[in-house]
């Protein structure tokens, strides 16, 4: 989406809401918050999504509503943006929901559960398949009201010391790895270990990790985790399309004026588009770059995948039975899933895999 279709957008939803869009330098409040983001300045697609949010909110509103972003630490830790934005210490968070599956496995959903859907089916059920619905009334009882603001697509499985070659190689291994997927891999004999962006090269290069994931090879080779760890491994079969949110104070929310609130919904719209955008563009590229580095580009074994996926269903099966928010969500978000994954088997699929599989022997012809 360009500027100029933003603007007519959120012009439109200004108008919906009862003002017309000139008229909100006419007596609006001058409103400012303050935007705490789990990700470094350094992941200029992840930061940069934040920093995007606050600049359109800006001029949808003719610079009355400012939302300036803020790195981890700059104001909390980088894993501590939901208690700050819980407790008011700033209006909003751009963060994932798995960081916080500590608190509660149900945050899993707002990000990625492993085997999950992928980007477009994880917007069309948010949207569509009741997924709004079910997710803001768990998030309500932490005072805080969400909004899709990004989503990477499949991720990568991440950085290796030493090559993967059945279940029993991941035994003793310690990983970085969040969300529910560390509780599934350490059932498969992995350590796992949750990490704050920042804090995740550090890890490996000392040893005090053997393997790390990240997001994918944009955002790997900035954090350089190539230099002290050759082997990277795919799929992310933990994250198919992980979304990434911002989360708003409650409070906070419904002090806004209408017309600001319709701002700040079109700023995500956009920033979910374009932060999946901005990764296909330029991980492709990345890539090329990262084997030429020397990364040695390895497939997760079958017999590893598979062993994962049986114990991922128990998992979840096993949290609803005991967890009654869990299970609400669940019971919306397993379903969705089923029926979509039939069309994606339809057509999507077949169409994907010849495509590429073409593209492939054309390239090797050449």
């Amino acid at each position: 989406m360009n500027r100029r279709d933003l603007l007519a957008f959120g012009g439109a939803g200004l108008a919906a809401a009862g003002v017309a869009a000139p008229a909100i330098a006419q007596g609006a409040p001058e409103v400012q918050w303050r935007l705490a983001s789990s990700f470094p300045k350094s992941t200029d697609i992840l930061f940069g999504t934040s920093e995007l949010i606050g600049r359109r909110v800006e001029e949808l509103t003719n610079g009355k509503f400012r939302i300036r972003a803020h790195a981890p630490g700059e104001i909390v830790p980088g894993l501590q943006v939901l208690d700050a934005v819980q407790n008011g210490t700033v209006q909003c968070g751009h963060t994932c929901g798995y960081y916080y599956v500590g608190k509660d496995p149900t945050f899993a959903f707002d990000t990625a559960l492993p085997f999950g859907p992928n980007a477009r089916q994880m917007n069309a059920w948010f949207s569509h398949g009741g997924g709004r619905e079910a997710l803001r009334e768990f998030l309500k009882t932490y005072n805080v009201i969400q909004f899709p603001a990004g989503n990477t697509g499949a991720q990568m499985g991440g950085w290796f010391r030493k090559e993967i070659r059945t279940v029993d190689d991941l035994r003793g291994l310690k990983m970085r790895i969040a969300g529910l997927t560390g509780e599934i891999l350490a059932k498969l004999g992995v350590v796992p270990q949750q990490l704050a962006g920042g804090d995740v090269y550090p890890a490996l290069e000392k040893g005090t990790i053997d393997a790390t994931e990240f997001v994918g090879p944009y955002d790997d080779e900035k954090l350089g985790f190539y230099q002290v760890a050759k082997n990277y491994y795919y799929p992310g079969f933990w994250e198919g399309g992980p979304q990434v949110s911002l989360y708003v104070n409650l409070d906070a929310w419904q002090a806004l004026p209408p017309l600001y609130k319709a701002a700040l919904q079109s700023a995500c719209i956009e920033a979910n588009a374009e932060m999946t955008a901005r990764y296909d563009a330029e991980n492709a590229r990345a890539l090329k770059r990262l084997v030429a580095k020397g990364t040695v580009l390895r497939s997760f074994p079958r017999e590893v995948m598979q062993a994962a996926y049986q114990v991922a269903f128990e998992l979840y099966d096993d949290i609803a039975g005991r967890n009654p928010a869990f299970k609400k969500v669940y019971e919306s978000w397993r379903p969705f899933l089923d029926e979509t994954q039939l069309w994606f088997r339809v057509a999507e699929l077949p169409y994907d895999s010849f495509v590429l599989s073409a593209s492939a022997q054309r390239h090797q012809k050449q």
